[in-house]
């Protein structure tokens, strides 16, 4: 099955569920505050409920060097299938929470098992597609994660039918018994080989493991595509946790309208960007190998207009189109930065790679999250979140300068 034709298209399909699943189970416990604090009395304080997401982008990017670490070391089949089995099996013990203190560990450790998740995803599909559909390969995969984000916003849809409880044991139940599935049906394709003659002893494994940290932070490049990662990330996650916010201030409306607005809003319009930016960058790299690149800068020039009507807009129109074009704009940027990494790393070190960009990314995330949260109480939500603009200008003049790949597809 493995050498059809078919079959790199196949595993894309295997793992866009996989990414479906992961940012249902991580997105729902955002909206179903009301139904828990109901038999969770600590979180009706909005301090412990940010606790409680906080702890996992910090522990996800934390994690995320480390297991793109693994996942070029290790068969990455089994790191996904283990992934899913582990945080799935944590969203079903979430049903069975009763402490504020249960869901805390919980929280905790569906962090450390789902960052085991997007770099060897990622590198995987890479490694399958590695001729002139790469960026439409990865773009199609993360539909199910934007798919995902906007399905996570109906958990407490599902939670007010149901409860809370059920919420989390069926979904929960679903990924442990996709992870089966995927143990029969997936299968590695690495392209390289790991010498393991020269591995004598525990510490020489462990040298081996980290020597791509230390190539990927050596080249001048990877730190530019490291910057053009994470500037984003900064208006990225302000929209992600603020955008509702936004919506019901400026636009006067309560947030049970306000939340499924902004949310099908962006995650819709980033769905429709990734597909774009996937097919354009596969055929613009054929016509020049910065092809990826002019692509993905065409994708955060579209954001930086966004996120001044987003911030700035005090009427419906200008505040819709600005959430719309930051989604279309974002997924266009965001489909390309593992393509864009293909071009200037190894096949040994894309999983590595990813998963530092991961930790920056996401570690911004969590500081601008709590940055904008003291910003909301001061009344400067709306004009903080313009100025981010400035960070995705400082990007894209770097990544347009700076970027000058001599290979479509690196190789050993």
């Amino acid at each position: 099955m493995q050498e059809k034709k078919w079959y790199p298209w196949f595993v894309v399909g295997l793992l866009w569920f996989v990414a479906l699943l992961n940012y249902i189970d991580r997105q729902m416990l955002s909206t179903m505050k009301p139904s828990m604090m109901v038999d969770i009395a600590e979180l009706e304080t909005a301090a412990n409920f940010g606790r409680l997401m906080a702890i996992f982008l910090w522990i996800y990017a934390l994690m995320s060097p480390i297991s793109g670490i693994i996942a070029d070391r290790l068969n990455r089949k089994w790191m996904i299938v283990g992934s899913l089995f582990v945080w799935s099996a944590v969203t079903l013990m979430m049903g069975f929470a009763k402490t504020f203190d249960q869901l805390y560990v919980l929280r905790a450790l569906m962090g450390v098992s789902e960052a085991f998740y997007v770099p060897a995803g990622l590198s995987l599909i890479a490694d399958y597609h590695q001729g002139k559909n790469r960026s439409l390969a990865i773009g199609f995969h993360m539909t199910g994660i934007y798919l995902g984000q906007a399905l996570g916003g109906f958990g407490a849809t599902i939670a007010h039918s149901f409860s809370w409880q059920t919420t989390f044991h069926s979904f929960g139940l679903v990924g442990m018994l996709y992870s089966l599935v995927l143990i029969f049906f997936l299968k590695e394709k690495k392209a390289y080989t790991i010498d393991t003659s020269k591995i004598i002893s525990l510490w020489d494994d462990f040298k081996g493991a980290f020597k791509g940290v230390g190539i990927l932070l050596g080249n001048i490049s990877f730190w530019v595509i490291l910057f053009y990662f994470s500037a984003p990330s900064l208006p990225g996650w302000a929209t992600k946790s603020w955008l509702p916010t936004l919506f019901a201030n400026n636009l006067h409306i309560d947030m049970s309208q306000a939340g499924p607005m902004a949310t099908v809003t962006m995650a819709m319009s980033s769905l429709i960007g990734v597909l774009l930016g996937g097919f354009f960058s596969d055929k613009w790299i054929q016509r020049s190998l910065r092809g990826r690149i002019y692509t993905g800068a065409i994708g955060l020039g579209l954001t930086i207009p966004a996120v001044l009507l987003i911030g700035f807009g005090h009427e419906f129109l200008p505040i819709v189109v600005g959430a719309s074009m930051f989604g279309l704009g974002f997924g266009i940027f965001d489909v390309n930065c593992m393509p864009i990494l293909c071009q200037f790393a190894s096949p040994r070190y894309r999983a590595t790679g990813y998963g530092l960009m991961n930790l920056a990314g996401i570690s911004t995330g969590a500081l601008i999250t709590t940055f904008l949260g003291k910003s909301a109480d001061s009344g400067n939500l709306s004009r903080d979140i313009a100025l981010l603009s400035i960070f995705v200008v400082m990007a894209l003049v770097l990544q347009l300068t700076m970027l000058h790949p001599k290979t479509a597809n690196m190789t050993d």
